[in-house]
C-alpha cells in the first residue's frame, strides 16, 4: 500500500468534525499496518495532529487507535510503547476538564494505556482478545499463582472499559434519540470495541474464577468474588442500555449477561455458562463502496490536510492555478476529456487496490496456513517435551517403587535368613531324634535276638523235656511214684514254659509293631530330610540372589544419594547466587529510581527558568497545601529509608516515596511558577531563590541516597528550604475585599438584582434598535440587523434564565449549610465564594451592557463586527464564571444543579448564534462591497496584488502585536482578579478554566 494513500486515510479518519470514523478509512490504516507490519506511518501522521488542543480530533485518535491495536499487525503494540506517557500526560491534561470531550478523552486514554500495558505483560494474549480455552490454561502456565494474578490484571483492565462505557453514557442525554445525530454517533462509534473486549474479558474471569475456585479455600477468594459482582451488575447494565441504541442495532448484536450471577463455589455450575458472542452483521463489516476521494472530504478538509491536498491537486489538474491565480482569462475547471480520464484513472486505482487487496488476502491466508503449521509443530513440540516430563515422572515413580520393593525384599531376606536359622534348627532336632530312634531300633533288634536264643533254648528244653518223660515211662514201673511226681513237676513246668512262651510270642509281636511304627519313622524322616535339603537348597540359592540383587541396589542407592548431595549443593550455591543477585537489583532499582527522580527535579529547575512558558496563574493557597504534602512526604521517606536498612528485602516503601518526592517537587516547584504571575516583584523573585535552593538540596540528599556506608541523610536543608516557601506564601495570601463580613449577604441580592436589571434595560434597548432598525434600514442592511439583534435578544433571554436558575441553586445551597445560622452568616462565614459570586455577576452585568453598546454601533454602521464577537465571548466567559461560582458548594445530584446547567449550554448555544450570526451578516456586507475586477488591466491587477500582500504583512504584524497585548491584558486581569476577588487554585472558578470553557477546548 502506498504511503501517500494511507496518510491520507489516516487524515480521513481522525478531523475536528464532529462525526464518527468512517469504516473505510479505519480499514485502509489497518491494511497499511499490515503491509508495513508496524505503526511507523501511522505516529509519523499522528505526531503532527494537535491532540492536546482539539478533544474531537483526540477522541476520533482514540479510536482509531484502539481499532489497530486490536486489528492491526502485532508490531502496532511494539511502535506504540514509547508513546506511552505522552498518553498519560495528555489523559491528565483532559481530565481538567469535567464537560465535553475532555472527560471522555482523558478515561479512553487511560484505557489505551492500560491496554497496551495488560498485552506488554501478557503477550500471549492477542490484541483482540480471541483466544480458546486451551490457550487460556496456557497462558497461567498450569500455576495457581500465576491464574490469580493474571485475573487480577482482567479486572483492573475490565474495569478501564466499563469507566469509558459510563463515562460516554453520562455525557449523553438519553431522553433524546442522540443515536441518530452525527454528535451521538462520534460518542458512541467507540463502544463497539469496548463491547468485544468486554464479552472476551467477562468470559475469561468466569473460567478463572471456577479454576482458582477448584484450587484455592472459597475464603482466599472472596476478594475476588466481591468484585466480579460489582462489574457483573456494572456490564449487564450497559448491554442492556446499549441494545436499546438505534445505533448499534444495524451495526453489532450485543449479548445479554444472564439474570443471576455464576455460582462459583458450585463447581458443576461452570457447565451451566455460556460465553457471551457478539455478532456483527456482514453488511457493517463489508468494505464501503464508495469511491476514495470523496467530493465532501476534498472540501472539507482541515489546515494540516491542506498542503497534501494542494499536491494530489495540482498532480491531476495542473499547477496552472497557483502560477497566475488572478488570470480569469483562462479555463477555471477541467474539461470533459479530462476528466474521464480522471475518472478512468480513479478506476484503474481501484482495480490495482482491489488486486492489492486479493493479494493481501492470499498472503494473509498462506501466512495463516504457515502460523497454523508453526502451531502444529509447537504442539507437537509441547505434546512430546510433556510425554518427556511424564515419562521421567513414571521414571523416578518406578525408581521410587523398586526401592521400596527393595527394601520389602531385604526385610525378606531377613525374614528367610530367620527362617533358614530355625530350619537348621529343627533339622539338627530331627537329626538328634533320628539319632535316638536308630538306637532304639538297635535295641530292639538285640532283644528280638535275645528272645529267638530265649525260643531256641526253651525248645531245646522242650526236647529234653521229652526225652525225660520216654525215659520216665521207660522207668514208669520202676519208679510209680516218682514218676507221679516227676510227671506233675513236669506238667506244672510245661505249663510254666507254655505261658512264658506266650508271653515271649506277645512280647515279639508287640516288638513287631514297633518296629513297623520305628520303620515307617524313619521313611518319614527321610522323606522330610529330603525335602527340607531341596528347600534348604532353594533357600539358599534365593538368599544367595538377594543379597546380590541388595549390594547392586545398595550402590544404586549410594548413587541417588550422591546425586541428591549434588543437587542440594547445586541449589544452595543457586539460592546464594539468586539472594546475590536480587541485592544487586534492589540497589540497581534504586539508583535508577533515584536517577529518575533527579532527571524530574532537573527538568523542575529548567522550567522554573523559562516562566514564558507557563500559561496560567497560580494561587498561594494551593502552593502552601504542597508545601504540606511535601513535607510529609519527606518525613515518610526517612521512615521508609530506616525500614530499608532494617530490612533491605522490602524496598517498595522507598521507591514509591522517592517517586513521589520527585513528582512532589516538580509540582511545586510549577506551582511556585505560577503564584509568582500573580505575585509583587520583590517576594516573587525570593520564592523563586528559596524554590531554587529546595530543589538543589533536594538533589544533595538524592544523591547520596543508596550509596554505600551511608547509614543516616540529614533532611534538614530541605525542610529549611520548605519552611522560608511557607513564610513567602503565607505573605501572598489574597485578603479579600474590602467590604464587611455582614454586608456581604445584602451586597450579593444587590448585586444579582442589579444584574437582573441590566439584563432587562439591555433587552429593551436592543428591542428599541431593532424597531428604528426596521424603520430606517432596508435590503441586506435590514437582514443582518434583525439577524444580529434577534440572536442579541435570544443571548440576553437565556442570560436571564440563568439568572434565575443560579438564584434558585444559591438559595438551596444557603439552606442546605447555614444550619442553625442566618443567610448573612452563611455568606460570611464563606466570604470567599460570595465574593466569587459578586465578581461573577458584576461581570454578567458589564458584558450585557457592553454588548448592547457595541450591537448599537454595528447596527448603525459604525462599529466593528469582531467587537460584538469579543463582546459576545466575554458574555460566555462571565456567565461560566458565574455558573462555576455557583456550582463550588452545589450538590452534585440536586435538580437546581441540572438547572443551571442546562441553562448554561443555552447561553453557550446562543452565544454561538450571536457569533455565526455576526459572522455570516460580515460575510454579506462584505459581499456587497467586493471589487470589480471586469476593468482592470493585468498591471493594475499586479499592483493591487501587491498592495494587498503589504496589507496582510501589516495586518499580521499589527495581529501579532494585539495578541501580545491580549496575553499581557489577561495576565493583569487574572492577577488583580485573584487577588481582589480570592479565586481558589483547582475550583471550577479558576481563570483558567474559565478561559477554556469561553474559547471552546472542551
Amino acid at each position: 500500500m502506498d504511503v501517500s494513500k494511507m496518510t491520507v486515510s489516516i487524515n480521513k479518519a481522525i478531523n475536528t468534525q464532529e462525526v464518527a470514523v468512517k469504516e473505510k478509512h479505519a480499514r485502509t490504516c489497518i491494511l497499511g499496518t499490515h503491509h508495513e507490519k508496524g505503526a511507523q506511518t501511522f505516529w509519523s501522521v499522528v505526531n503532527r495532529l494537535p491532540l492536546s488542543s482539539n478533544a474531537v480530533l483526540c477522541w476520533k485518535f482514540c479510536h482509531v487507535f484502539h481499532k489497530l491495536l486490536r486489528d492491526g499487525h502485532p508490531n502496532v503494540l511494539k511502535d506504540s510503547l514509547r508513546y506511552k506517557n505522552e498518553l498519560s500526560d495528555m489523559s491528565r491534561m483532559w481530565g481538567h476538564l469535567s464537560e465535553g470531550y475532555g472527560r471522555l478523552c482523558s478515561t479512553y486514554l487511560r484505557l489505551l494505556r492500560t491496554k497496551m500495558e495488560y498485552h506488554t505483560k501478557n503477550p500471549r494474549f492477542p490484541g483482540n482478545l480471541q483466544m480458546s480455552d486451551r490457550q487460556l490454561d496456557e497462558a497461567g502456565e498450569s500455576d495457581v499463582n500465576n491464574f490469580f494474578q493474571l485475573t487480577v490484571e482482567m479486572f483492573d483492565y475490565l474495569e478501564c472499559e466499563l469507566n469509558l462505557f459510563q463515562t460516554v453514557f453520562n455525557s449523553l442525554d438519553m431522553s433524546r434519540s442522540v443515536s441518530v445525530t452525527t454528535a451521538g454517533q462520534c460518542r458512541l462509534a467507540p463502544l463497539i470495541q469496548v463491547i468485544l473486549d468486554c464479552s472476551h474479558l467477562y468470559d475469561y474471569t468466569v473460567k478463572l474464577l471456577f479454576k482458582l475456585h477448584s484450587c484455592l479455600p472459597a475464603d482466599t477468594l472472596q476478594g475476588h468474588r466481591d468484585r466480579f459482582m460489582e462489574q457483573f451488575s456494572k456490564l449487564k447494565d450497559l448491554f442492556y442500555r446499549s441494545s436499546n441504541l438505534q445505533y448499534f442495532k444495524r451495526l453489532i448484536q450485543i449479548p445479554q449477561l444472564p439474570e443471576n450471577p455464576p455460582n462459583f463455589l458450585r463447581a458443576s455450575a461452570l457447565s451451566e455458562h455460556i460465553s457471551p458472542v457478539v455478532v456483527i452483521p456482514a453488511e457493517a463489516s463489508s468494505p464501503d463502496s464508495e469511491p476514495v476521494l470523496e467530493k465532501d472530504d476534498l472540501v472539507d478538509m482541515d489546515a494540516s490536510q491542506q498542503n497534501l491536498f494542494d499536491n494530489k491537486f495540482d498532480d491531476i489538474f495542473g499547477s496552472s492555478f497557483s502560477s497566475d491565480p488572478f488570470n480569469f482569462n483562462s479555463q477555471n475547471g477541467v474539461n470533459k476529456e479530462e476528466k474521464d480520464h480522471l475518472i478512468g484513472q480513479l478506476y484503474r486505482d481501484i482495480s490495482e487496490l482491489k488486486a492489492q487487496l486479493e493479494n493481501l488476502k492470499t498472503e494473509s491466508q498462506r501466512a495463516v496456513l504457515q502460523l497454523k503449521g508453526r502451531v502444529s509443530e509447537l504442539e507437537a513440540e509441547l505434546a512430546e517435551q510433556r510425554h518427556l516430563r511424564q515419562q521421567a515422572v513414571d521414571d523416578s515413580e518406578f525408581l521410587r517403587a523398586e526401592l521400596d520393593e527393595l527394601k520389602k525384599k531385604r526385610e525378606d531376606t531377613e525374614k528367610a535368613q530367620r527362617s533358614l536359622t530355625e530350619i537348621e534348627r529343627r533339622a539338627q532336632a530331627n537329626e538328634q531324634r533320628y539319632s535316638k530312634l536308630k538306637e532304639k531300633y538297635s535295641e530292639l533288634v538285640q532283644n528280638h535276638a535275645d528272645l529267638l536264643r530265649k525260643n531256641a533254648e526253651v525248645t531245646k528244653q522242650v526236647s529234653v523235656a521229652r526225652q525225660a518223660q520216654a525215659d520216665l515211662e521207660r522207668e514208669k514201673k520202676e519208679l510209680e511214684d516218682s514218676f507221679q511226681r516227676i510227671s506233675d513237676q513236669a506238667q506244672r513246668k510245661t505249663q510254666e514254659q507254655t505261658e512264658v512262651l506266650d508271653n515271649l510270642k506277645q512280647e515279639l509281636a508287640t516288638s513287631k509293631q514297633e518296629l513297623q511304627i520305628v520303620q515307617n519313622s524313619l521313611e518319614t524322616s527321610a522323606q522330610a530330610e529330603a525335602k527340607w535339603a531341596v528347600q534348604l537348597a532353594e533357600l539358599e540359592k534365593e538368599r544367595s540372589g538377594l543379597v546380590h540383587t541388595v549390594a547392586l541396589r545398595e550402590e544404586e542407592l549410594s548413587a541417588l544419594q550422591e546425586q541428591l548431595e549434588l543437587a542440594r549443593r547445586e541449589l544452595s550455591s543457586t539460592q546464594e547466587s539468586v539472594c546475590q543477585l536480587a541485592k544487586d537489583q534492589r540497589k540497581m532499582l534504586l539508583v535508577e529510581t533515584r536517577k529518575a527522580a533527579e532527571r524530574v527535579i532537573q527538568e523542575a529547575l529548567r522550567q522554573l527558568e523559562e516562566p514564558p512558558l507557563i500559561s496560567c496563574a497560580g494561587s498561594a493557597d494551593h502552593l502552601l497545601s504542597k508545601v504540606k504534602s511535601v513535607s510529609s512526604c519527606i518525613e515518610q521517606l526517612e521512615k521508609s529509608w530506616s525500614q530499608y536498612l532494617a530490612c533491605p528485602e522490602d524496598i517498595s516503601e522507598l521507591l514509591r516515596s522517592v517517586t513521589l518526592l520527585a513528582h512532589l517537587t516538580s509540582d511545586t516547584m510549577a506551582d511556585v511558577s505560577t503564584t509568582c504571575l500573580r505575585a509583587p516583584p520583590e517576594p516573587a523573585d525570593s520564592l523563586t531563590e528559596a524554590c531554587k535552593q529546595f530543589g538543589k538540596e533536594t538533589l544533595t540528599y538524592l544523591a547520596f541516597l543508596g550509596e554505600e556506608g551511608m547509614l543516616e541523610n540529614d533532611s534538614t536543608a530541605m525542610k529549611s528550604c520548605l519552611s522560608k516557601i511557607s513564610a513567602i506564601g503565607e505573605e501572598l495570601l489574597p485578603r479579600g475585599l474590602d467590604i464587611k463580613q455582614e454586608e456581604l449577604g445584602d451586597l450579593v441580592d444587590k448585586e444579582m438584582a442589579a444584574t437582573s436589571a441590566a439584563i432587562e434595560t439591555a433587552t429593551a434597548r436592543i428591542e428599541e434598535m431593532l424597531s428604528k432598525s426596521r424603520a430606517g434600514d432596508t435590503g441586506v442592511k435590514l437582514e443582518v440587523n434583525e439577524r444580529i439583534l434577534g440572536s442579541c435578544t435570544s443571548l440576553m433571554q437565556a442570560i436571564q434564565v440563568l439568572i434565575v436558575a443560579s438564584k434558585d441553586l444559591q438559595r438551596e445551597i444557603v439552606e442546605s449549610g447555614r444550619g442553625t445560622a442566618s443567610p448573612k452568616e452563611f455568606y460570611a462565614k464563606n466570604s470567599r465564594w460570595t465574593e466569587g459570586l459578586i465578581s461573577a455577576s458584576k461581570a454578567v452585568g458589564w458584558g450585557a451592557t457592553v454588548m448592547v453598546d457595541a450591537a448599537d454601533l454595528v447596527v448603525q454602521g459604525r462599529g466593528k463586527f469582531e467587537e460584538l464577537m469579543v463582546c459576545s465571548h466575554e458574555i460566555a466567559a462571565s456567565t461560566a464564571q458565574l455558573v462555576a461560582a455557583s456550582k463550588v458548594k452545589a450538590d452534585k445530584d440536586s435538580p437546581n444543579l441540572a438547572q443551571l446547567q442546562q441553562a448554561s449550554r443555552g447561553v453557550n448555544q446562543a452565544t454561538a448564534t450571536v457569533v455565526a450570526s455576526t459572522i455570516s451578516g460580515k460575510s454579506q456586507i462584505e459581499e456587497t462591497d467586493n471589487m470589480d475586477f471586469s476593468s482592470m488591466t493585468l498591471t493594475q491587477i499586479k499592483r493591487q496584488e501587491m498592495d494587498s500582500q503589504v496589507r496582510v504583512l501589516e495586518l499580521e504584524n499589527e495581529l501579532q502585536k494585539e495578541r501580545q497585548k491580549l496575553g499581557e491584558l489577561r495576565k493583569k486581569h487574572y492577577e488583580l482578579a485573584g487577588v481582589a476577588e480570592g479565586w481558589e487554585e483547582g475550583t471550577e472558578a479558576s481563570p483558567p478554566a474559565l478561559h477554556e470553557a469561553v474559547t471552546g477546548k472542551e
